[in-house]
């Protein structure tokens, strides 16, 4: 890429800093944007924890096959366990920066 860039007679430097441009985002647009990212993962997992209760009340139709019954319902257990792992990560972040003194 750096020799097909000086053959060609552009500065690798001057496509960094070009390429690097900074944007100032606010500290509230910064909240917003993670709590927009919360609210939809949390409904991503409430999806899929109604999707496993639809396809379990489809299998006792005859609708479905058991094992797409256990694959949804795997898959609503494996987000449910990550939502739960990465809440007490953020939990004991957070008790973290409590114990800094200031």
């Amino acid at each position: 890429m750096i020799q097909s860039a000086a053959l060609t007679g552009i500065n690798p430097i001057q496509l960094v800093q070009s390429t690097a441009k900074t944007t100032e985002v606010s500290p509230n647009d910064t909240v917003q944007n993670f709590s927009s990212f919360l609210k939809n993962a949390i409904d991503s997992v409430a999806g899929q924890e109604e999707n496993a209760k639809i396809m379990g009340d489809k299998y006792m139709t005859g609708k479905v096959n058991m094992d797409q019954v256990m694959v949804a319902s795997e898959q609503a257990l494996l987000s449910l366990q990550l939502t739960s792992q990465v809440r007490n990560k953020v939990i004991e972040a957070y008790q973290e920066i409590m114990r800094i003194q200031m």
